[in-house]
């Protein structure tokens, strides 16, 4: 009769604190290890910049209506003083000339010229601003001044060129059919004017 080994485990069973080899338990994985099939989190995996809580809320917070009208105002200036020198010396020449009979009252050729010019540098300064700079950027002239940001809801970039001159039709386009549309911030809950809306663009602090 011999005498029971207490320093052997019985069989199958593994030694006292040692962990048991990942092939010995079929279908268990190893600590640590996302079981197959199921989701791996981590940077690869997560939601895209910009997202906060919610589909499309971005992080950082809303401008508020205020600024926002106070960076359009700036950009409006930027591009709107070529035009509007060009138009002024247009009609003081006009205004200077009144007194004199037909075919000499009409403008001089170069305050035509001037007044010409000033419409095609006010429209370039315009694409310029609003279009390149705030699409590449997300920044016009007026948003750089107050630290405002144009980006999509979806990624929190830059919209792009293209999308941004999209963006400034359907502005024009809504202004001029209602007013109600540059005050649509103030109570939305995003802070989306109706051409925000339609592209998926939110205006964020920055």
């Amino acid at each position: 009769m011999s005498t029971p080994d207490y320093g052997q485990q019985p069989h199958g069973q593994q030694p006292y604190g040692q962990q048991p080899h990942p092939q010995q338990s079929f279908g268990q994985q190893p600590y640590g290890q996302q079981p197959y099939g199921q989701p791996q989190y981590g940077p690869a995996y997560g939601p895209p910049p910009g997202y906060g809580y919610g589909y499309g809320a971005p992080v950082a917070p809303l401008a508020d209506w205020l600024p926002r009208a106070g960076a359009y105002l700036i950009d409006g200036l930027v591009g709107g003083v070529p035009f509007v020198l060009g138009y002024g010396i247009f009609i003081a020449d006009v205004i200077s000339r009144s007194d004199n009979t037909y075919p000499d009252d009409g403008p001089r050729p170069y305050a035509a010229i001037i007044f010409v010019v000033g419409i095609l540098v006010s429209i370039g300064l315009g694409l310029w601003n609003r279009v390149f700079r705030q699409g590449k950027t997300g920044q016009s002239v007026g948003k750089t001044v107050l630290h405002l940001r144009l980006v999509d809801s979806r990624t929190a970039q830059p919209i792009g060129a293209g999308k941004a001159f999209l963006r400034e039709f359907l502005s024009g386009l809504f202004n001029n059919a209602c007013f109600l549309n540059l005050l649509w911030p103030l109570w939305d809950d995003q802070k989306q004017t109706w051409h925000d809306k339609v592209m998926n663009t939110y205006v964020v602090r920055t």
